[in-house]
C-alpha cells in the first residue's frame, strides 16, 4: 500500500511529495506550498469538468450502440448515420474559417521537415538515446542493418561491406548534395580556403554553392532542405584510408524532435512509477540525466550530446544543436492515479501530469548558458487520446490555469493534439480552432485510430479483417483530412503535421521504400522506432521538399467527409474456417506477447515477434486494435469463447517459447493463470464494455495485481 502524506488538503503519496520538494522544485520561482495549493486548484477547477467529459463519451457511444444496434439488419443509410451524429452532437458544424496563431515555436517544430523518435521516458537509456539521435552515421545506418542486401561477414569489420554503404551514402549525397560535373564517390579532396569550399582543388563545384555551410577542425558541414550533413574526414581511420579524399563518414541531421513518452510506451499504475517517468523528464530538462550501463565487459555512462560547433563560411561560428528538441507526451483525460487523492478518491492523472511536467520544463527555460531544449522559450507537451472539440478547449483551460500556477507567460506551453479518436477526427478542424493558440503539432495514427473506429461500430456488425482495414475507405480519408486540415488552418510553418510509427524495426529496407510516403503526403515530420530508423527516414526529407509539397497539397479538394464516415463492415461475405483460425491465432499472439511484458515486467513498449517472429514495435496502441478486433467478431458469433480461449492457450506456448531467452520471464503456460493471461482474456471477452475501447484500465489492474503477488 502506498503511503500518503497531506499537502494542501490533498493526500499525496510520500514517493511524490519527496520528490517534488527534494527535487523539482529546487531552483523554481515556486515554493512548495504554492505548488500544493497551486495543484488543489487545478483539481478543484478542472476535476468535475473532466469527469463530465468522460460520462459525455459514455452517453454518445451508448446512443451510438443503440442506433447501429436496430438498424443491423438493414441496408446502411450514409446520409441517416450523418443526420444522427449530428443530432447527438457527435458532429458539430464548423464556424468560419480561421488560421493559428501559435506564438513562435522552436524551427524543428515550426519550419523544419524530419523524422521524430517516440520513446518510453521511463527508461532513461532509451530517452537519452532519443534525445542524442539528432545526429547519425549514415554509414553505420548502411553497414548494419537490410538497408542494403546481404549483411556483414566475420566478427570484425567487413571491408567490402564497409564498402558497400560508402557507395550507397555518395549516392544519397549526389542526389541531396549533387557536383557539377562530377560525383561525390570520386571526389579526391574537400578542402576549404578563405571561406570557401573547393572540391579536387576547385575542379568541382557543389549544383547549389549556398550548400556550403561550414567546416570544423576535419569536416565539412552541407545543408539542403534545411537539414544538415556532415562529412567527416580520418585518413589513418580504416574507412577514410579506403577513401581517395579521406572521408571516414558521412553524419546526417536525422531525429530533429522526440516525444518523451508518459503515455501508451509505459506501464506506470502507481506513485512509484510516476516519479520514475517524471524524474527522467526533470533530468533530461535540467541536462543532468544520466544512465551507465554494461556494454560488452566495460561500463558505459550515457549523458546528453552538447551542441555542435563549426566555422562559418563567413568566419563566424555556427552552433548548432546536438540533441532532438523534446516534447513530452501526458496521458489522456480517461485514468485517474492514487499518486494523489481527494476525499478519498484518485484524481484525473492527466492534471497531474500537466502540472509536474511543465514544472520540469521550467528547469529548461531557467538556463542562461549551456545546451537548451527549447531555444525560443517553450514546453512542448502532446496531448493524446482527446474526443472532440470539447475536450481540446478543456486542454487548453488545463494549461492556462497551469501556466497561471507556475507563472508562466501565457501561451508558454504549447500543445500537440494527437488525432487518434473518431470524434477529433470528424471535428479536427474545430479542435484546432480550440486549440489555436497554443498547437504546435498534430498527427494521425492508425493503430489507436483504427482501435475507436471499431469501438464506435461495436453494434453495427463485424468489421474487416484486421489486415484489409489499411485498404478501407475511412482511413485514406482520414490520413489525407489530417493534412488538409493542417494546411487550411494555418499550421504548416508554425507547428508540425505528423503522421504513424514505422512499426518494424528491423525492416529498413522496406521502410525506405514505404515512408517515403509521409513526407510526400504533405507530413513534416514521421514516428521512427529507433535512432537507426531516423538516419534512414532523414534521407527521405532530401528527396522530398516537404513545405513546396505542402503548397502543392493546399489546392487539392478536401478529404471527404462521407467517406470518413463509411464503416469499415465484412458485409454478407463468408470467411472461410482456416481464415477466421488465422485472425484469432495472429491476435491472440499479438495481445499476448505484448500484456505478458507489461503486467509481468512493467514494459510499456518493446519489440515483440508476432506469429512469424518479425519483430515489431507495440505499444498500447497495437493492443488495442487486436483487443477491439476480436472483441468485434466474437460479439457477432463470428467466434466463440471456446475458440478463444483455446487460441490464448496455444499461442501462450508460442509467447513462452519466444521469450526463452529472457531470464525475467515468467511462463504462462501451462497453469493459464497468472496475471498476464488473465489480463490477456479480459481485454477479449470484456473489450466490448471497456470506456473507448481502451485497454489502460484493466492492464493497471492486472499490473498491480502482478506487482502485489512478486
Amino acid at each position: 500500500m502506498t503511503t500518503h502524506t497531506d499537502r494542501a488538503g490533498l493526500q499525496v503519496a510520500v514517493p511524490l511529495a519527496e520528490f517534488v520538494e527534494q527535487r523539482l522544485l529546487p531552483g523554481l520561482p515556486i515554493g512548495a506550498d504554492a505548488f500544493w495549493s497551486g495543484l488543489a486548484r487545478l483539481l478543484a477547477e478542472l476535476a468535475p469538468e473532466n469527469r463530465e467529459l468522460l460520462a459525455v463519451r459514455d452517453r454518445m457511444q451508448t446512443e451510438i450502440d443503440g442506433w447501429l444496434k436496430a438498424r443491423r439488419d438493414r441496408d446502411w443509410d450514409a446520409a441517416a448515420w450523418e443526420e444522427f451524429l449530428r443530432e447527438i452532437g457527435y458532429l458539430l458544424p464548423e464556424g468560419p474559417e480561421f488560421k493559428v496563431d501559435t506564438a513562435p515555436c522552436d524551427p524543428e517544430i515550426a519550419t523544419l521537415a524530419g523524422p521524430q523518435l517516440v520513446v518510453p521516458v521511463m527508461n532513461a537509456r532509451f530517452a537519452l538515446n532519443a534525445a542524442n539521435a539528432r545526429w547519425g552515421s549514415l554509414y553505420d545506418a548502411f553497414y548494419g542493418t537490410d538497408a542494403l542486401p546481404g549483411a556483414p561477414e566475420g566478427t570484425g569489420y567487413d571491408a567490402a561491406r564497409g564498402a558497400e554503404a560508402v557507395a550507397a551514402a555518395a549516392h544519397f549525397l549526389d542526389q541531396a548534395v549533387p557536383l557539377v560535373g562530377g560525383s561525390h564517390a570520386n571526389v579526391t579532396s574537400y578542402e576549404v580556403k578563405d571561406g570557401a569550399l573547393l572540391i579536387d582543388g576547385g575542379a568541382l563545384t557543389l549544383a547549389d554553392p549556398a550548400a556550403f555551410a561550414g567546416h570544423g577542425p576535419q569536416s565539412v558541414l552541407l545543408r539542403h532542405n534545411g537539414l544538415h550533413i556532415e562529412l567527416v574526414f580520418d585518413p589513418m581511420h580504416p574507412v577514410g584510408a579506403a577513401s581517395p579524399s579521406g572521408l571516414r563518414d558521412v553524419v546526417v541531421e536525422a531525429a530533429l524532435t522526440a516525444i518523451q513518452d508518459c503515455e501508451d510506451s509505459v506501464a506506470a499504475v502507481d506513485a512509484a512509477d510516476k516519479v520514475l517517468a517524471y524524474d527522467n523528464w526533470l533530468g533530461l530538462m535540467k541536462g543532468d540525466l544520466a544512465e551507465t550501463f554494461q556494454k560488452g565487459d566495460r561500463a558505459v555512462t550515457r549523458r546528453l550530446n552538447p551542441d555542435r560547433t563549426f566555422t562559418a563560411p563567413d568566419g563566424g561560428t555556427l552552433t548548432l544543436p546536438g540533441r532532438a528538441v523534446l516534447l513530452v507526451r501526458n496521458v489522456g483525460h480517461l485514468m485517474t492515479t492514487d499518486a494523489v487523492t481527494l476525499n478519498g478518491k484518485e484524481v484525473p492523472e492527466g492534471l497531474l501530469d500537466a502540472l509536474v511536467t511543465v514544472a520540469a520544463g521550467m528547469h529548461d527555460l531557467a538556463k542562461t548558458e549551456g545546451p537548451r531544449n527549447s531555444r525560443h522559450g517553450s514546453i512542448y507537451v502532446v496531448k493524446p487520446k482527446m474526443h472532440g472539440p470539447a475536450e481540446a478547449a478543456f486542454a487548453d483551460r488545463t494549461f492556462v490555469l497551469v501556466e497561471d500556477i507556475l507563472h508562466l507567460p501565457r501561451g508558454t506551453v504549447k500543445l500537440g493534439l494527437m488525432d487518434e479518436e473518431r470524434r477529433t477526427s470528424v471535428n479536427l478542424r474545430e479542435c484546432i480552432r480550440a486549440l489555436k493558440g497554443r498547437i504546435a503539432f498534430i498527427n494521425t495514427g492508425f493503430l489507436d485510430r483504427t482501435g475507436d473506429e471499431i469501438h464506435t461500430l461495436m453494434q453495427a456488425g463485424p468489421v474487416l479483417p484486421k489486415a484489409e482495414m489499411k485498404d478501407a475507405t475511412w482511413l485514406a480519408a482520414y490520413e489525407n483530412g489530417n493534412v488538409d486540415a493542417g494546411l487550411a488552418t494555418g499550421l504548416n510553418g508554425k507547428g508540425q503535421i505528423g503522421k504513424g510509427m514505422w512499426a518494424k524495426p528491423d525492416n529498413m529496407a522496406e521502410m525506405l521504400a514505404a515512408k517515403i510516403g509521409h513526407p510526400t503526403a504533405g507530413a513534416s515530420t514521421a514516428w521512427v522506432p529507433s535512432p537507426t530508423a531516423a538516419v534512414l527516414h532523414a534521407m527521405h526529407y532530401h528527396q522530398v521538399d516537404v513545405a513546396a509539397r505542402q503548397e502543392e497539397l493546399t489546392s487539392r479538394t478536401r478529404a471527404s467527409l462521407q467517406a470518413l464516415l463509411t464503416p469499415p463492415l465484412m458485409g454478407p461475405r463468408n470467411l472461410s474456417e482456416e481464415v477466421i483460425a488465422r485472425e484469432i491465432d495472429n491476435n491472440c499472439q499479438s495481445i499476448l506477447g505484448y500484456v505478458v511484458r507489461w503486467v509481468d515486467q512493467g514494459i510499456g513498449c518493446s519489440k515483440v515477434p508476432d506469429i512469424d517472429n518479425v519483430a515489431l514495435m507495440e505499444d498500447r496502441a497495437t493492443l488495442r486494435i487486436s483487443a477491439q478486433f476480436l472483441a468485434n467478431w466474437r460479439m457477432h458469433g463470428l467466434i466463440t469463447d471456446a475458440q478463444i480461449e483455446d487460441s490464448l492457450r496455444r499461442m501462450a506456448v508460442t509467447v513462452d517459447r519466444q521469450n526463452a531467452g529472457d531470464p525475467a520471464y515468467r511462463p504462462m503456460a501451462p497453469g493459464y493463470d497468472g496475471p498476464a493471461f488473465k489480463a490477456a482474456r479480459d481485454l477479449i471477452l470484456q473489450g466490448a464494455t471497456q470506456p473507448s475501447g481502451y485497454t489502460e484500465p484493466l492492464l493497471h489492474a492486472w499490473r498491480r495485481t502482478a506487482k502485489e503477488v512478486a
